[in-house]
């Protein structure tokens, strides 16, 4: 594996542009201070068995998912806003966040009774700005600007100067910082044999707060922050030395889409992590999952970055017997992510793969493809004739060693003449073309278009196509494993006038649960080669 890690220990020298430069003794004692839990509580470190087990390292996961915001941020929001003067209470504060700051911010001014504006990119998901409002009640007044959290920042500044509100940074501030620091107080308590740290990176302050704390009592313990690589700003602050704008920022984790660190928790996360390791959607995906499968929890994408952090890192540097500890920073998940995560996880986990193969447009050369696969578990078949003389496939299949297994698979492909194209990292493919595969025939054909349902097991497609024969030549072919009982499979068929009735007679004989799609507007629109 290609590594994406910045050593810390050979970074450029340290910015001089930090906004404060408290020293740690100040933030110790900040940390050690804070009244946070007048607000937030003290979560509980779960022990991830499963993961554990497959990663041969004990790991725990702190539960942040179960403050009242469902994240980390209302502590150093409520310890920022907790330290303003009466004066500053009294003329109102502003905030820009795309979701969990503005949540916590929130909370702590309806707490407080103090009044708000925050401001949100347009992009937020929509319920992070329901749980805004409904978690400030009449105490604030929300106003979505831009797409990215530097345009809402621009926004809050200018109200700031125009309106004399004190504004409430979501990193970039001691009282912020020391408040997400709080979080480290408690993990040492919960487990004092912790020999590594993994934390998520956005703007800096969850990572500089944890290891501003961490490094003065136990500097034994190995910090490592993670970024997503669509919004990687410490790693390029670390190359160039000092803070800098990234052009454009993924939002798929949204809680960590920051452009620009701040100056001080750059100054902090530079001086006291021992390494930054980015992860692709994938990786963050397959995190969610295994936070699922151990907690039955969901985290959103950033929530679930220490955890893919951990994945990766442990099999990069071949870790084992390690006490591993990562933080769950939020859980405020839009529902409709969750299908993209699904689709995802497995292939970021390299439990399936997906690939295009050509085969020959014959009767039969589709079963004989589907047989040399041997007993791999089929997750995916998208197919749609073309022209009479080959057909593209696109394949996903089910993995249980790895790539090392869909190599061997695509070797012995190959060495019996078939091309075929490994798709795993493809983005195209895996976002786009997968769901596009299809389209109307080049050629005129006879086609009729069928449904199936059949039991699925291991190995039930291949029964499927074994029951069908080889008697009618298949012009269109879309199936998908989704884990569910049944396995459903969209087909056409080239049939003669003439053989309609033979078709018929043995499709009725195979027990399989049939449906003709003669005048549907989706296949006559998109699929069907006629007018």
């Amino acid at each position: 594996m290609q590594s994406n890690n910045v050593n810390m220990n050979n970074a450029a020298p340290k910015s001089s542009t930090a906004t404060s430069l408290l020293s740690p003794y100040q933030y110790l004692t900040k940390i050690l201070c804070a009244p946070v839990y007048e607000a937030a509580i003290n979560s509980d470190m779960d022990y991830l068995a499963s993961l554990s087990t497959e990663l041969k390292n004990k790991v725990y996961l702190k539960r942040e998912d179960q403050q009242p915001v469902k994240s980390f941020k209302i502590r150093g929001a409520y310890n920022c806003i907790r330290h303003l003067t009466d004066e500053q209470k009294a003329a109102g504060i502003v905030a820009a966040s795309a979701g969990n700051h503005a949540q916590g911010v929130a909370y702590a001014a309806k707490k407080l009774n103090i009044k708000a504006t925050i401001i949100m990119p347009e992009t937020t998901p929509e319920i992070k700005v329901e749980a805004v409002k409904r978690f400030g009640g009449n105490n604030v007044t929300v106003v979505q600007s831009g797409t990215s959290f530097d345009q809402a920042s621009d926004l809050a500044k200018k109200l700031c100067a125009e309106n004399g509100y004190s504004m409430i940074p979501p990193f970039d501030h001691p009282d912020v910082i020391a408040g997400q620091g709080t979080i480290a107080k408690e993990m040492l308590e919960q487990n004092p044999n912790l020999e590594y740290l993994f934390v998520a990176v956005g703007g800096g302050g969850l990572a500089a707060g944890i290891a501003i704390y961490v490094k003065q009592l136990r500097p034994d313990i190995k910090i490592i922050g993670v970024e997503s690589v669509e919004s990687a700003c410490l790693t390029a602050a670390m190359e160039k030395g000092a803070p800098v704008t990234l052009p454009t920022v993924g939002i798929f984790a949204d809680g960590v889409a920051v452009k620009t660190i701040g100056s001080e928790t750059f100054r902090l996360c530079q001086e006291y992590l021992d390494d930054v390791i980015t992860v692709s959607n994938d990786e963050i995906c397959t995190a969610i999952k295994d936070i699922f499968d151990d907690t039955r929890v969901i985290a959103e994408p950033a929530g679930a970055l220490s955890v893919a952090g951990i994945r990766k890192y442990t099999k990069q540097y071949k870790l084992q017997g390690a006490v591993i500890g990562g933080v769950l920073c939020g859980a405020n998940i839009n529902f409709h992510t969750l299908r993209y995560v699904s689709e995802r996880c497995e292939l970021g986990e390299q439990k399936e793969a997906v690939f295009a193969v050509k085969i020959p447009e014959a009767k039969g050369s589709f079963k004989a493809f589907c047989a040399m696969l041997g007993g791999i578990t089929i997750t995916e078949f998208n197919y749609r004739y073309a022209k009479s003389d080959e057909a593209h496939i696109f394949v996903g299949v089910k993995l249980k060693r790895g790539m090392l297994e869909l190599q061997a698979l695509l070797k012995r492909l190959n060495k019996n003449g078939y091309e075929c194209f490994d798709m795993s990292d493809n983005e195209l493919a895996k976002l786009h073309v997968r769901h596009m595969v299809g389209g109307k025939p080049q050629e005129h054909i006879n086609e009729h278009i069928f449904s199936f349902s059949f039991p699925e097991y291991p190995g039930a497609l291949m029964h499927f196509l074994t029951k069908l024969g080889e008697q009618w030549n298949i012009t269109l072919f879309h199936y998908r494993n989704h884990g569910a009982a049944e396995g459903l499979v969209l087909a056409g068929f080239d049939i003669d006038d003439d053989k309609r009735s033979l078709f018929d007679l043995h499709v009725s004989e195979l027990g399989f649960e049939m449906h003709e799609h003669k005048d549907n507007p989706a296949y006559r629109l998109f699929l069907s080669g006629q007018n």
